[in-house]
């Protein structure tokens, strides 16, 4: 392991060397990759577009990220911007210096990648429910544009997954293998969702004991090993240690702050498409409408920005999780209920006075 980790900081260097120039390009697909772009921008466009796509990204967004929580908890990840800090490989302490950035000090294991994983999940739910589209063509110049579509689309798909992992080896976060075995982790994930069209008719009822078994489950990993003197955060200490700049630590990036995070989104989906707002406006004659639906994206993708100005407080943690849970339960309900009803009854009033 630590010869893949001593060829990894070799890759690293080589990428903050040669590739400087690209600097920002990298570092913003770095925050391509944030799997809470799921929910705040990815997850409102496809829903209003098509709710049965919409509904899988979610289940797949936090699943993949239970597993890849759990994986992080196996694998025991180290990060290369304190790996290089702490290994006893380099004769003389003459450790490499690797630069870091803003966005490199994830406090959470290594391995693999959350960002490497969600990122490709969620491209290929969105690149399979694209494609299934032009599946159905069945004349032979239909079939050609199906090929070349099939053949773009899985460049794209390719080419961002690719772009990602090189960003986050770039900021010193992960080791190249760690960012491959997130994309390919994220792909099963995925995939195994293609199988599971229960989750489109799951009841709130279903939603609530998913939670409470992804929950139960992940703290009683945690505190059984816990029990065997096991410590789980082991990788926060080290993230604080060595991080350039302790105003780059943050809360939000703690194994637990993304569980809670998801799970709020799970229940907040399931208490959405479970209610009367959503039946009323999603399930209605102006659901079928271009306008409709292009009004019911353009408020979610406002709305849900105004979430980010929204900020949690910190010095308590339990306090943090707790409005961590209710605001990211706040965001998918806000698209699959509040702002398709609300633009329902708009709709609704503006066609009563024209009559």
């Amino acid at each position: 392991m630590d010869l893949l980790h001593s060829n990894g900081v070799l890759i690293i260097q080589h990428l903050q060397r040669d590739y400087r120039a690209y600097q920002d390009f990298l570092n913003f697909m770095s925050h391509v990759g944030d799997p809470r772009n799921i929910f705040s921008i990815y997850f409102p466009l496809w829903f209003q577009l098509n709710q049965v796509v919409g509904t899988k990204m979610i289940w797949v967004a936090v699943i993949g990220d239970w597993f890849n929580l759990i994986f992080k908890w196996i694998l025991f990840g180290h990060r290369p911007y304190w790996w290089v800090q702490e290994t006893m490989i380099y004769p003389n302490h003459s450790s490499p210096c690797l630069e870091q950035f803003p966005i490199t000090c994830e406090t959470g294991p290594g391995s693999p990648s959350g960002h490497a994983m969600g990122s490709s999940c969620v491209w290929y739910v969105m690149v399979t429910a694209a494609l299934s589209y032009t599946v159905r063509w069945k004349d032979k110049s239909a079939v050609t544009l199906h090929r070349l579509t099939w053949s773009f689309l899985w460049s794209i798909f390719w080419i961002i997954q690719i772009s990602v992992c090189i960003s986050r080896v770039f900021i010193a976060t992960h080791f190249p293998h760690q960012v491959i075995l997130g994309v390919f982790a994220g792909i099963l994930v995925a995939e195994a969702f293609e199988h599971t069209p229960s989750i489109q008719t799951a009841s709130l009822r279903m939603y609530i004991k998913t939670n409470l078994f992804l929950f139960i489950f992940a703290l009683g990993f945690y505190l059984s090993l816990k029990l065997l003197d096991i410590d789980l955060l082991w990788s926060v200490p080290k993230a604080k240690k060595w991080c350039a700049n302790p105003d780059w630590i943050n809360i939000d990036t703690t194994p637990f702050a993304g569980l809670v995070r998801n799970l709020g989104a799970l229940f907040g989906l399931g208490l959405g498409i479970n209610s009367e707002m959503f039946i009323t406006s999603c399930k209605g004659k102006n659901s079928c409408k271009i306008s409709f639906r292009i009004l019911c994206i353009a408020a979610s993708l406002a709305t849900l920005q105004l979430y980010n100005f929204v900020k949690i407080p910190t010095h308590t943690e339990y306090l943090f999780y707790i409005l961590s849970f209710c605001k990211s339960a706040a965001m998918p309900l806000t698209v699959v209920a509040l702002v398709p009803y609300c633009v329902h009854s708009l709709m609704r009033t503006t066609e009563k006075k024209l009559n």
